[in-house]
């Protein structure tokens, strides 16, 4: 399974959705608290080209935030992308 990591806030309740999604499909992911150092902020804006929370990557593919998982989720790509499938 490929490294999923999650740029996310505490109290986001878009990053809250992210975490339930990825549990629930059974994947580990690294998450980086963005709240906690406007550097890795400043990272995640770079990297994904947005400044909204989260921002999901699978491997180095930029999925999106939480509606873009979901929307993966729904039409099946999402288990594709994680190697679920």
């Amino acid at each position: 399974m490929p490294e999923v990591t999650m740029y996310a806030t505490a109290t986001c309740p878009y990053c809250e959705r992210a975490r339930r999604l990825l549990k629930r499909k059974g994947v580990s992911y690294s998450e980086i608290r963005v709240d906690q150092d406007l550097t890795r902020w400043a990272e995640m804006e770079a990297r994904s080209g947005r400044a909204t929370v989260p921002q999901i990557f699978i491997g180095d593919h930029h999925v999106g935030g939480y509606d873009d998982t979901a929307a993966l989720d729904a039409q099946g790509d999402l288990d594709l992308l994680l190697g679920l499938a």
